[in-house]
């Protein structure tokens, strides 16, 4: 009979010595799921090295990671229960083996985030959590350990529960559940515990079958990345294999990026048993078609109502591990699916530094283990879909020189600055300024130039750029926006709110319009004034009446002006 069970893969994070390998090596041993003899030869080898039996030890593949005490390859296991079948990874916590822990993480639908209870929250435990948002892991459950070196306390698990729901909030990482266990002598890990008795919740076994799968990725829009092209007698059979979706012959299909269109000939079989009219997703096949054209590897095959992303620029979150620093500029290869493409960022909108977790914009480039949020210009469209609605198609990695030294997901499309406004914005409301722009006199040229700086979007409470390279508004100011009727009360840097200039009232305080000029106001009565002559006409008139552009702003001098171009989803 087809073995038809759902098989769920999930990845275990934590800090090093947290107790990971424990937790699966008990998990492991209570569930009965490992190779006969294989209790025994490990008790061997421990009493060999002279080191007491650890369930840990039945994860350690390696000689080396025997040796050491720690796991430095990303280990996969399976194992059972009446629902489901399981592929548990055991992710390595030192920062130097983060590469494999993404490696095996990237395809994780859950995780299991390990804490010591008697350690707390270390670094590495917030560099996983962050990494699991990195990666749109959603279904989290935080595994207290340990729990018998705080005397199974309580009110000591509250406060961990407290302070990590705290730091995975920020990361929009909402654990489901919080577990507390002591792997090492087995409580509450696949049997209830009287020691934890005021702990109400299931077992770690029970709980795991509360993660959902997600259902059919059959269901999907059709994806089948070409691998090759082969030709056989008369026949092109195009191979590859299908990432999402159901095929079947006679459909209609699309052949990306080129809107190639036709329909499925036959899928071919080499014997009579696999001789079918309908594949899906997961299944290699090899297909023809009722046109023939000049099909290559990297052309994604989809139905035409459901086709792919087709475009050169998108954003990306990117987990750098080169060698080498992770460059603006610089030529690198991007390799989705069957797709090898040239690549380079145009842009590094944030980057997270893997120790500390601390963010920095406005730089060009990322070190090791740092993640990095980027734009990313291909050399030549691409087909791809966001991960959030296809990791097979959204996910990549990025190649330096002969090295795969980075892995990202795709976050969303991405437009030229033409199409966005930098904007302030408060629930429904949007006020468009300009306000942030730089202003040059270009040396080469006798002419003054605007530089439009980043197209961002300020919401209430942020931070805004309130001084330039050619401005300066200082800390507190109002910008009037009489075109939109709204006026923005920027307080100590920071944007606090956005009203109608009907409910504003005149305050001594620095004033400017959407596009940065001063306005010349020392009164109410000066206020209702330059509102009715904006009423009247706008002109050169009304300008130099009302506007100085000098109040806050200056022009400096420049040899050179670059052609800027911003980027934003």
């Amino acid at each position: 009979m087809e073995n038809t069970r759902e098989v769920l893969r999930i990845v275990t994070v934590g800090h090093v010595d947290h107790g990971k390998s424990t937790v699966i090596g008990r998990l492991l041993y209570d569930t009965k799921s490992l190779p006969e003899g294989a209790i025994d030869r490990v008790k061997k080898i421990a009493k060999e090295k002279g080191k007491p039996f650890e369930y840990a030890y039945l994860l350690d593949a390696f000689e080396e990671e025997q040796k050491q005490g720690i796991t430095i390859d990303t280990t996969s296991l399976q194992f059972h229960t009446d629902k489901r079948d399981y592929v548990i990874i055991d992710a390595p916590g030192h920062v130097e083996f983060l590469k494999n822990m993404i490696s095996g993480a990237a395809s994780a639908e859950a995780a299991l985030l390990i804490i010591d209870a008697q350690e707390g929250i270390q670094e590495q435990s917030k560099r996983h959590g962050y990494i699991l948002s990195l990666l749109g892991i959603e279904q989290v459950y935080v595994v207290v350990n340990k729990m018998d070196l705080i005397d199974y306390s309580e009110e000591k698990f509250n406060v961990i529960k407290k302070q990590m729901n705290a730091f995975l909030s920020n990361l929009n990482v909402h654990p489901l559940k919080y577990i507390p266990i002591s792997a090492f002598f087995g409580e509450n890990l696949t049997s209830k515990s009287e020691k934890l008795a005021w702990y109400k919740g299931e077992t770690v076994l029970k709980a795991l079958d509360l993660f959902t799968q997600e259902t059919g990725l059959e269901e999907k829009p059709l994806r089948l990345p070409i691998q090759d092209v082969y030709k056989f007698d008369n026949r092109r059979i195009i191979a590859g294999r299908i990432e999402a979706g159901t095929l079947k012959v006679g459909d209609e299909i699309l052949i990306s990026p080129d809107n190639k269109t036709t329909k499925v000939k036959s899928i071919e079989y080499f014997v009579e048993k696999d001789n079918v009219e309908t594949v899906s997703a997961g299944m290699s096949v090899g297909i023809t078609f009722e046109n023939e054209f000049f099909n290559k590897r990297g052309e994604v095959i989809s139905h035409k109502k459901d086709a792919p992303i087709i475009a050169d620029l998108f954003k990306a979150n990117i987990f750098w591990m080169g060698k080498n620093n992770f460059v603006k500029g610089k030529k690198y290869k991007i390799k989705l699916v069957t797709q090898e493409v040239e690549c380079e960022i145009v842009a590094f909108n944030k980057v997270i530094d893997a120790t500390t977790l601390g963010g920095y914009e406005n730089v060009s480039q990322a070190k090791t283990n740092d993640v990095a949020e980027v734009t990313i210009k291909t050399k030549e469209k691409i087909c791809f879909d966001k991960f959030s609605d296809n990791q097979n198609t959204g996910r990549f990695v990025i190649v330096d020189g002969y090295d795969v030294s980075g892995g990202g997901i795709i976050s969303g499309l991405v437009k030229s600055k033409a199409t966005i406004i930098t904007s302030f914005i408060k629930d429904d409301i949007n006020l468009e300024i300009n306000c942030f722009d730089e202003y040059y006199y270009d040396l080469k040229v006798s002419a003054i130039k605007k530089k439009v700086g980043k197209t961002t979007q300020y919401n209430i409470g942020e931070n805004v750029p309130c001084f330039g390279e050619s401005y300066n508004f200082k800390d507190d100011f109002d910008v009037i926006a009489l075109n939109s009727r709204l006026v923005a009360k920027i307080r100590t840097g920071k944007l606090i709110d956005i009203i109608s200039i009907d409910e504003y009232s005149y305050e001594s305080i620095n004033i400017i319009n959407e596009n940065g000029f001063g306005i010349k106001l020392t009164s109410a009565k000066d206020l209702e004034n330059y509102k009715l002559d904006y009423e009247k006409e706008i002109n050169d008139i009304f300008a130099n009446k009302w506007l100085d552009f000098t109040k806050f702003r200056s022009i400096k001098f420049s040899d050179l002006i670059e052609e800027v171009i911003e980027y934003e989803i």
